[in-house]
């Protein structure tokens, strides 16, 4: 008889909730964990799994029956963050990341989910952005770094703890200069912000994100708007930062005034500038490194979210660099 571990819950309420509806849940526990998951009254049972793997699943339960104790219904997307613990982090870093995932999750007033961090490097990310004035963030493609940024800065202006936000990147052009685009500064803008309004517009709902607009709560510009200003008191985000010069790298930097928190983002294998322009980006992080306040983080392949292909796809690329 194949062995296996069960586990008695207190009541079938309880089992609901960490079943979640339908059983998606489980779903998702055993996708990352594998195994076979079985329920029975108010028992649980999982067949299938060494017993490093029964270990995991009895602690990703225990953490569901905590959470459904306390009134919440733990949604797939937590789940996901939970037993992501165990597919991003090993041994040492378990108990550590669980705790990380607990403390470090973003919680947006109007928003339509809680985001939780889905490694132990996102959860330091949003850790450090909560520490330091100013945050860099290098990672590859889908790995959160985005996304994380816009949801901790929606979470410090819709608590009001922060004025506004303002979004920017440098504009790269292929072909099209920005003047001769239609529309006004705003319209012109949009295509290269328009990945950060998809971030926006998955957390929280449009109605929302045009209130902010109307009182002026979020501002757009491209980055070579920036000169001359001094940015006081709102939640600043550079994204695509890897194709900034150094001169704009510094005048951003030092555009950054009382009460501002800013955050920079960046994947450094997908540089646009010219070949004979050096990025801000790759120029800064020794730079500054060690610079007090400042914090520089590093996601990886490891830490992709968006969808398992692009993990494959980034992994492949970089084997035909070698």
């Amino acid at each position: 008889m194949e062995e296996g571990i069960t586990i008695v819950l207190d009541s079938n309420e309880i089992l609901s909730g960490v079943c979640g509806v339908n059983d998606q849940n489980l779903k998702v526990i055993a996708g990352c964990l594998g195994g076979r998951i079985h329920t029975r009254g108010n028992e649980i049972s999982i067949t299938g799994l060494d017993d490093a793997g029964q270990d995991r699943f009895r602690t990703v339960i225990d953490s569901l029956i905590n959470s459904v104790k306390e009134g919440e219904s733990p949604s797939t997307e937590y789940v996901e963050a939970l037993t992501g613990v165990f597919v991003h982090n090993t041994d040492n870093f378990e108990g550590q990341s669980l705790a990380a995932l607990r403390n470090n999750l973003i919680q947006i007033p109007q928003g339509f989910i809680k985001v939780f961090p889905r490694s132990h490097n996102q959860a330091q990310y949003i850790k450090g952005m909560r520490e330091n004035d100013i945050s860099f963030c290098i990672g590859p493609a889908g790995t959160g770094k985005t996304y994380l940024a816009i949801a901790e800065a929606l979470r410090l202006v819709l608590s009001k703890k922060i004025r506004k936000l303002v979004l920017t990147r440098p504009v790269v052009e292929a072909g099209e200069s920005l003047g001769y685009l239609p529309g006004d500064l705003a319209q012109k803008i949009n295509p290269y912000l328009r990945p950060l309004y998809d971030a926006m517009e998955a957390l929280i709902p449009y109605e929302a994100i045009h209130h902010m607009e109307e009182t002026r709560a979020i501002e757009v510009a491209p980055l070579a708007y920036m000169r001359g200003r001094s940015l006081n008191d709102c939640v600043v985000i550079l994204d695509e930062a890897q194709n900034t010069t150094k001169e704009q790298m510094k005048m951003f930097l030092t555009r950054i005034g009382r009460g501002t928190r800013a955050v920079i983002t960046g994947d450094t294998t997908q540089i646009d500038l010219p070949k004979r322009i050096d990025s801000g980006l790759l120029h800064a992080i020794p730079l500054l490194s060690d610079v007090e306040g400042i914090l520089i983080s590093y996601l990886n392949t490891s830490d992709v979210v968006r969808n398992p292909l692009i993990k494959k796809i980034i992994e492949a690329y970089d084997a035909e660099k070698k």
